[in-house]
Order: C-alpha cells, then sequence, then structure tokens
C-alpha cells in the first residue's frame, strides 16, 4: 500500500520508509482486517472467560484484567502472525521494531520513555460497540505530549499526534458477541435461570435469532464443560426446538449451504459457530422472500404473523 501525505498531520515527516513497511506487511497479509478481528475477539474471550464465570460484558471484568488486556493482545497477535521478537520493542516487523499499544479510546496509548522514537502498532476496540482500529505512528517528540509532572515519564499523543496516525484499519466490525446484541434484561434472565444448562442455551437460540452464535456464548450460557452437546439433535436445542419452528444451523457445508439460501449469517467452516431462526412453510404472501426445499416442501425465514408449525429437519440432522 502507498502511505497517504493526507493521514499525516502537517509537521510530521511522511517519508517514512519504516512505517510504510510495516503498514505493507500487515495489510498485504490481512487485507480486511479478519485476522486481527479474531485476535481481539479471543483477548475479549479469554478475560471473561464465559464458561466458567458466566461473564460477557467488559464492566464485569476487574481492573487488573482490563489493563492486562494490551499484553494479551500483543501476545495473540505475535502468535497469530508469527511476528519476531524484537530488539529493543515488543516485536519486529520486516525486521522493524514495533512496539504494541492498546487502549480503551481511540489514540489514547500510553508511550512509555523507552518507545520515544519508536514505531507505535496502536489498537482501541470496543465490544460493546462491535468496533476496532488499528494505526501506527511514529512516537516522536513533536507528537508527544508534555511528561512534566509525570513521575513514570510515560507520554500520550498530543492533538497533532493523533491527527498523525496511520489508520490501516478504521472502525472494522469485530465478531460479534451475541448476548450484547439482545436487550440486557433478556441476556440477564437468561443468564440468571436457575434451570440446567441445556434449557438456558435453548433461551438463547429463541431469542438471539439471525445472530451468528459463537461457540464461546454457547459455554457462557450452558456453564458446563460438554457444552457444545447441548446444541445438537438427539436430544439437544436442535431437537427441542423443532416444534417451536425454530431451526439452528452449525458449521457443516450442508447447513451453510441453506443458511445462505436463505440470506441469513452463515457459520464459518470448522468455527463451532451457530444461527438460528424460526422457519414457515412458504404462502403466497411469502411471494419474493428466498425459501429453501426440505422434507419435500418450502420454507422461508417466518414473519412475525406466521403459525408457529413444526420445522423440518435439515440435512444431516437426527430428530
Amino acid at each position: 500500500m502507498t502511505v497517504q501525505p493526507a493521514l499525516f498531520g502537517p509537521q510530521i515527516a511522511t517519508a517514512d520508509a519504516e512505517l510504510r513497511a510495516v503498514a505493507e506487511e500487515l495489510t498485504e497479509r490481512d487485507p480486511a482486517g479478519t485476522k486481527i478481528a479474531r485476535v481481539l475477539r479471543r483477548t475479549y474471550d479469554m478475560l471473561l472467560d464465559g464458561q466458567h464465570t458466566g461473564r460477557y460484558r467488559w464492566d464485569q471484568l476487574f481492573k487488573t484484567e482490563k489493563t492486562h488486556f494490551g499484553t494479551l493482545v500483543e501476545i495473540n497477535l505475535q502468535r497469530a502472525f508469527g511476528f519476531a521478537d524484537g530488539q529493543a520493542m515488543d516485536f519486529a516487523i520486516r525486521g522493524v521494531d514495533v512496539d504494541c499499544k492498546f487502549s480503551q479510546t481511540p489514540a489514547d496509548w500510553m508511550i512509555p520513555p523507552e518507545a520515544a522514537g519508536q514505531l507505535v502498532l496502536g489498537l482501541w476496540a470496543s465490544d460493546d460497540q462491535g468496533l476496532w482500529s488499528l494505526g501506527l505512528i511514529r512516537a516522536s517528540t513533536e507528537v508527544l505530549t508534555s511528561s512534566t509532572g509525570n513521575r513514570d515519564r510515560k507520554r500520550w499523543l498530543s492533538p497533532l499526534g493523533k491527527a498523525a496516525v496511520t489508520w490501516l484499519y478504521k472502525n472494522k466490525p469485530l465478531p460479534e458477541n451475541a448476548l450484547l446484541r439482545v436487550p440486557p434484561h433478556e441476556a440477564e434472565r437468561v443468564l440468571t435461570c436457575s434451570e440446567h444448562g441445556a434449557r438456558r442455551v435453548d433461551m438463547l437460540f429463541r431469542l438471539a435469532q439471525q445472530r451468528i452464535i459463537s461457540r464461546i456464548v454457547v459455554a457462557t450460557v450452558a456453564q458446563q464443560e460438554d457444552y457444545m452437546k447441548r446444541i445438537r439433535g438427539n436430544g439437544g436445542s436442535r431437537s427441542r426446538l423443532r416444534p417451536e419452528g425454530i431451526v439452528i444451523f452449525g458449521h457443516y457445508d450442508s447447513h451453510r449451504g441453506v443458511a445462505e439460501q436463505l440470506r441469513l449469517p452463515v457459520p464459518a467452516p470448522g468455527s463451532g459457530e451457530s444461527v438460528s431462526v424460526r422457519v414457515a412453510r412458504r404462502r403466497p404472501h411469502h411471494k419474493g422472500l428466498p425459501f429453501i426445499t426440505l422434507d419435500g416442501e418450502r420454507w422461508v425465514v417466518a414473519l412475525a404473523g406466521d403459525p408457529v408449525e413444526p420445522a423440518p429437519l435439515l440435512p444431516g440432522t437426527k430428530a
């Protein structure tokens, strides 16, 4: 990629070959930012540890856990891309030392004295907003605040510095935490339900229809070691919700194809993701809606006024 001069502040030199090299490496290896987004999602999930804690929101973390987020992101990013260790900074990209920083607000990265003059890879993410960004900047003196009165001499980007960040990925979608996308009182109702894990998983798939449900969300709701068994047919949610007209598509090729035909979110192959939806037999008022053919009949995504009727079996699914 070519770094556009307009991305830099007026007093900042644009001929930074090292910044350009790092930018090219990242955007060539992850053009859409999907790998970085997965790293951030994994880091949130690691800290929340929903399977054992039932937590699913950032504000449920302890202060020390929030502080640890940046370190975990750095570790997970290095593992995902295989970056070498840096000489003085966190890691090296195309032989360039890079300091990795995370902040809870965009470009609010804390720059320690040893990173002055170095290249900074800064990340921001918000699980509540479902967004993330990544930018690069050379932490030169002219883009940093004064360290006067700061005992550890750490500094932040000045307004000029924030304007000078080269954003490689700006406000990109974060893989969804479905529990944050249902009304808060409904999410709490699921998680505080006194029923056993299987019934809580049923409630999840009723409430969060037409959304990608990750295996981590299922684990958070089930809070059991064998949580994925709670979804399957032959006694799991897939069987129990059929009488209510609800089908649950998994990551299997046969399921993914059917979900795509109905223009639903499609679980990624091998991901353990699922998508639920209530379906109805196709009737004249469904004209123009995408449909699938199962059990010899045509089915569409049910409209609000459609009667509840037992759902068909999905390909390869046991009753």
